[in-house]
């Protein structure tokens, strides 16, 4: 169980930096301001996804 939450928490983190470098980069090129709100919309997501993972890897692995 713990190693399937393992590979999910990483998945969720790697997703969270994948959407954040596209917002990021969709800012600095000067693309629309929607697009890259949506990016962090995502990111917060992910980002919320990666901490209930985290967060249930460390009372479910012990």
């Amino acid at each position: 169980m713990s190693g399937f939450l393992t590979f999910l928490a990483l998945a969720a983190m790697i997703a969270t930096a994948i959407v954040l470098l596209m917002g990021l980069r969709n800012l600095m090129k000067g693309g629309p301001s929607n697009k890259s709100q949506k990016f962090m919309r995502y990111r917060i997501m992910f980002q919320a996804i990666a901490v209930v993972l985290i967060v249930a890897f460390l009372v479910f692995g012990r």
